[in-house]
């Protein structure tokens, strides 16, 4: 039987359970209206604004290789300051709770990886017995870093350091020392760039087909009658994606695409001369096409995986196919870039 003093004494405990209920709804709510605006996907860039600006900065002029340069800096800073910073590497609500936006991060940082490798290896080198750029030996690995550090070097402090190297190689390749940076524009360094990115755009492609499962065949060994691996293929298998890793797929490969579109505007710029010349101005804007239809916002509030056949949409397949498509372009222009 509750007594007069019982009841006064839980009278006073209930406002303290209250405030803290209230306080946690708002906590809640803060939390979900963070992760709704955090989860967005930012537009593409004015790659050749990217680069007068960026000139204008220092006073010199745009010159063959600034644009590409220009482009993976801001596609590299669009990765670190879009809404909410970098989420990949976060331990706290409300990144630690969101998944798509940091497999979005992942696919940037795999083109912009891929680019910067480039850079370092074929763009900036007349051949390959010259030395290469140290601002470029340096933002390689710094690229490289792990993604989801988060203990001093973190992942952002590595990749901010990268983009100073970067910078550093534009302002040099901009000044007027024979001696100092280079970009070479050249068809074999865009071909190999783009052989590249085509074996990108296949896994891709491969990955994205898995949401609803497909026999895969084994041909490993394919054309070539002498050849060995170490060891025994598989063979013949089903391979399907797991349902809780649809979506990861799906985002990676949006944010892949979305970096190599801006990189491909790059190039239609700073190779100008060579497509024109190998008759590939089409061929290149065909890809750029494929990739900007990847980009198309997505009509849903989640990743849907119909049945390829199905009532509902599969947004996997959907973007599987102008993945297949743009790698499918990218082999053919590499064709004409080969072409003497």
């Amino acid at each position: 039987m509750n007594t007069p003093d019982t009841l006064i004494a839980s009278r006073r405990r209930l406002p303290w359970f209250g405030a803290i209920g209230t306080l946690l709804s708002v906590i809640l709510i803060a939390i979900l209206a963070l992760m709704w605006w955090w989860d967005y996907e930012p537009a593409s860039l004015d790659v050749q604004r990217e680069a007068q600006r960026r000139a204008d900065a220092v006073k010199q002029p745009v010159v063959v290789g600034s644009v590409t340069t220009a482009t993976l800096i801001a596609s590299v800073e669009t990765l670190l300051d879009k809404r909410g910073g970098y989420l990949s590497n976060d331990m706290l609500p409300p990144g630690v709770f969101m998944d798509n936006v940091p497999n979005w991060e992942f696919g940037v940082l795999t083109a912009s990886r891929d680019l910067a490798g480039a850079l370092r290896n074929d763009f900036s080198r007349s051949q390959t017995q010259s030395t290469e750029d140290n601002d470029l030996r340096e933002a390689d690995p710094l690229l490289s870093s792990p993604n989801d550090r988060w203990l001093l070097p973190s992942s952002e402090g590595q990749y901010r350091k990268a983009v100073r190297h970067l910078d550093a190689y534009l302002v040099r390749l901009g000044d007027n020392d024979q001696n100092n940076a280079q970009f070479y524009a050249r068809a074999d360094n865009l071909s190999d760039y783009l052989q590249i990115v085509s074996t990108r755009l296949g896994s891709l492609s491969q990955r994205l087909s898995a949401s609803v499962g497909q026999l895969r065949l084994d041909t490993d060994l394919s054309g070539d009658a002498n050849a060995e691996q170490s060891k025994p293929g598989p063979g013949p298998r089903i391979v399907q994606t797991p349902w809780s890793k649809i979506d990861d797929e799906f985002y990676e490969a949006r944010g892949y695409t979305w970096a190599l579109l801006q990189q491909l505007h790059a190039m239609e710029r700073d190779f100008a001369g060579v497509l024109r010349d190998k008759n590939a101005v089409v061929s290149m804007q065909q890809v750029v096409r494929e990739l900007g239809e990847a980009q198309k916002g997505l009509g849903s509030p989640v990743v849907l995986n119909g049945s390829p056949f199905g009532f509902f949409a599969n947004h996997s397949l959907v973007m599987a196919n102008y993945v297949s498509r743009a790698n499918a372009a990218i082999i053919d222009l590499r064709r004409l870039l080969e072409r003497g």
